[in-house]
Order: C-alpha cells, then structure tokens, then sequence
C-alpha cells in the first residue's frame, strides 16, 4: 500500500470561477487496449456531444494501454484530425496505470474517464461533472445500481455486480453504491493527494481509491445513469474478480493497521460549521461519548466473561485483576481507534502506559468494593459479586472518559489558545495559471494546493478562434494546434439522436 502523499492537506471546496482561459477546464481520459473497432465511433460521439452540450472548453486523451493492435494508428488519426483530441501512449497494460499518469499531468481542474464503449448514456456527463466544478464535490460517480438508474444487462453481470458491491459494504463499510462503473470524475486538486496513496494499476483501481476518499472524508456525489452492456466486452470476468477481492484484502488489513496516512486527505471547508468560531461548544463530544460507551458496554461483557473463566482457578482478588488488566489492554486500543480516532502507531505504547494508569484507578475502585463486600459477609455469593462489580465498574467508567478525554487522547485542537474551531486555510477564491506547460511533462505536478484560472468557455454569441497548446505528441515532440472554440446553442439540438 502506498504512503507517499505530498505535504499538507486539500484547499478548501471553491467554485471555479467562469471566465476567458486557454486551460480546458474537463479532461476526459478513454482508456483503451486494442480498440481499433469501437476507438473512432467512440471518440467522434463523446466529441460530438461535448461540443454540443458542454458550456466550457475540453480535451478528450485517448490512452493506448500498449495496445497491440491499429489502436495506435486510429488514435494517431483521431489526433490530427480532431484539435480536442490528444493520444497518449503507455507500454504497460493497465487502467488503472494509465488513469493514474494522465490524470497526474494533466492540467484541467476536472478530471474524468469512460469506457470505450459508451455504455453509458452521455446526457449523465454533465451532471457527473457540475458538482465538481461548483465545488460541491470531490469525486463523482455513475452508478448503475442507484433506484433511478435505467439498465440493460444480463443476470450474470448483475449478480457479480450486486455480490461485489456487497462484499465492499460488509468489509471495507464502503457506503458508495457502484464501485466499477466506468464513469468517474475527480477535481484535479483531489487527485494530486489521493492517486499517490493508490497502490492497484488495474480495475481494482476504481474502487481503492474510493475507499480511501471515503475514509478519508471526501464527498462522493453519485449520478444514476442509462446502462446498456456491451456484449463484445473484453473484460476477463473470473480474472477480474479474483484480483479485486485480493485488492479487498489488502485494503481492508492497511485500514485496520492505521499505515495510510489519510489524515492528509482532510480537506480544510471554507464553508463547514466545523471551521466557524463556535464558542462554548466542545468539539465532538456527542461523538466521544457514544464511541466510548459503545466500547465500554463490550469491554464490560469482556471483562465480566473473563472474571468468570479466571474465578474458577483463582482468588477473587486475583482473578479481578486478571480480568481487569486483560479488558483494560484491549479498551484502551478500542478507545483510541475508534472513539478518539487515532491511526497508525505512534504514540500507542505511551497511550497503553496512561490507559494502565488509568486502569490503577478502576482496579482501586473495585478491589476496594470486594474488600467491602468480603469484610460484610465471609462467603458473598457469585451474583452478589458480579453486581457489585458493576456498580464498581459504573463508577470507575465516568472517571476512565474524563481522563481518557483530557489526559489520554486529548484534543489537539482545543490545546491551541482558545477553544474555537478556525478553518486552516485562506478563504479567497483561488486563481489558475495559464501557462502553456505541456500538459504531459515527464514530472507530474507539485504541491496540493494548485490554484484555479478562471473557467474558460467557449465565446458566446461570437466564435473565435484561441489558440491553445492541444498536447505534446506521441514522439515527444510539440505541435503548435489550433482548437476552434465553438459557441454554444441554447438550442442546439441533433434531430438524428435517437436520444
């Protein structure tokens, strides 16, 4: 699993301000290994209806996943004759692998990829992609199993679609609906921070990094679409599967060892109550208190299950102890995952050291009430014992959270002078380069926090040609190409779409 991310964390959600740019503002990647076929068909109907129906400019990259085929030459000549269109070449197979090094370079604050095949309906291309450029999402999803989706395809597919996805909800608690749907989108500037914590270069791509922004916090806006299946499909469905679950695994063990730094992935909202100055109000404390009972209630049962097992070879006093040091081990580590919400290693032998601190008050507590109950009566019965123990364990629990909360895990936020909540980042709109760099150099961009330009949109009510860098060529080499910028009709409309 990948743990190299850049430093920091994301800029805070902005709407991409509209305006005159060179910089096309979607990037929609097609991924494909040998599709001399359906390539030409698909590129020339994407192209077609973005210049019909999309407000702003675009680029369209085709990327050759070392395709063995005339892939390469159809894309070549997609290239020349189309100025939105741009190839790029990989000589490893991979959809994952090539969605990761274009997206990675390029430029566009939206970044988004489809099938080949277009099986789904292009009219959800726009809504996919609006709440990215508003600022209101980070990623976006087509999702074939939402209730208005629409579609068309045979039970074998649906039954391995439904079962996957239930795989992800009972074991990665995944909440998204659609993990493989060839129809994502993603702001730029999300993308430099999650793509490098992305380990898979395949079709376990999609779904590792959806999880990770999910855990991590981001919003995930999903969009029912029209589904038609491809019946020429190429995908190895057994192979496919096999290699997703095992991506599953390895997932699911780096989340529950806390070794993906997410934290990274904390994104500063301009615009969330959690960043406005909030006096007098302690920040997730219903949180706190409902994890912590949550644990508490186990730990209770676990201790009060190993009282019973230790009582039957040992003292009263002996097996308390036992019992209670054993729970105290494992609510502390309970505790602090899931309550306080710290991951990864760091400080946890200092935690376990405070929490038995903490554990010396609660055995007090109770070995004192058995010293009392042993002092009243020579042989107190086994049920008398269990509920005085837990009206010792009641008491010594309110005491545990408040140490827990102050001393244990305290709230780095709240050491800071004051006790509000103050967003980490500037709250002005950001801006975006117009610079003419290649948008496939050799180094992908640095730094998370790259600024935006305005949106630029094609001239309205007079077309104009702008002169923009369309790409760098397959053979590294640059050519000067002109994108004509086309205007567009409010009511445009092609009376031969059967749409």
């Amino acid at each position: 699993m990948r743990t190299d991310s850049s430093s920091g964390t994301l800029p805070a959600r902005e709407h991409l301000p509209a305006g005159d740019a060179g910089t096309p503002v979607l990037d929609v990647v097609v991924p494909v290994y040998n599709e001399e076929k359906d390539l030409q068909p698909c590129v020339r109907r994407l192209h077609e209806h973005l210049t019909r129906t999309f407000p702003y400019a675009f680029r369209i990259t085709i990327a050759d996943n070392a395709s063995t085929d005339t892939t390469p030459l159809v894309a070549a000549r997609l290239e020349a004759e189309i100025p939105e269109v741009t190839n790029f070449r990989l000589e490893q197979k991979g959809r994952g692998r090539a969605l990761r090094t274009v997206w990675s370079a390029s430029e566009a604050p939206i970044l988004a990829y489809m099938d080949v095949d277009l099986s789904t309906d292009l009219n959800a291309l726009l809504p996919l992609v609006a709440p990215l450029i508003s600022g209101h999402s980070d990623l976006a999803i087509g999702s074939r199993l939402a209730p208005a989706s629409r579609v068309v395809r045979g039970p074998k597919r649906e039954l391995i679609s439904r079962a996957y996805n239930l795989i992800l909800r009972g074991s990665l608690q995944a909440r998204f609906s659609d993990a493989q749907c060839g129809f994502k989108a993603i702001r730029r500037d999300v993308a430099q921070v999650l793509l490098p914590l992305v380990e898979d270069t395949g079709w376990f791509f999609d779904t590792e990094m959806l999880v990770l922004a999910e855990r991590a916090g981001l919003r995930i806006h999903e969009v029912p679409v029209d589904w038609v299946d491809d019946p020429d499909s190429t995908v190895h469905i057994v192979k496919t599967a096999t290699d997703d679950l095992k991506g599953v695994w390895r997932v699911g063990k780096a989340l529950a060892t806390g070794s993906l730094p997410l934290d990274r992935l904390t994104r500063p909202f301009g615009d969330d109550p959690r960043d406005r100055d909030l006096a007098n109000v302690p920040t997730g404390l219903a949180r706190q208190l409902v994890g912590f009972c949550v644990v508490g209630g186990l730990s209770t049962l676990f201790y009060l299950l190993l009282y019973s097992v230790f009582r039957q070879f040992s003292g009263s006093q002996t097996a308390n102890a036992l019992a209670l040091l054993v729970s105290a081990i494992a609510n502390t580590a309970a505790n602090r995952r899931l309550t306080f919400g710290v991951r990864g290693r760091g400080g946890a032998v200092r935690h376990q050291a405070q929490g038995l601190v903490v554990f010396g008050i609660g055995l007090a507590l109770t070995s004192g009430s058995l010293a009392a109950l042993n002092a009243a009566g020579s042989s107190p019965a086994h049920s008398t014992e269990l509920a005085v123990l837990i009206a010792a364990n009641l008491a010594a629990t309110v005491l545990r959270f408040l140490l827990f909360r102050a001393w244990v895990f305290p709230d780095r936020g709240e050491s800071n002078a004051g006790s509000t909540v103050v967003a980490s980042h500037p709250l002005s709109s950001p801006t975006y380069s117009t610079s003419t760099t290649p948008p496939y150099s050799t180094t992908p961009p640095h730094g998370t926090t790259a600024p935006y330009a305005p949106l630029p949109q094609r001239p309205v009510p007079y077309p104009t040609a702008t002169q923009v860098r369309a790409g760098e060529a397959a053979d590294g080499s640059w050519r000067d190409a002109t994108m004509r910028l086309q205007p567009v009709r409010p009511h445009d409309t092609n009376p031969g779409d059967p749409r």
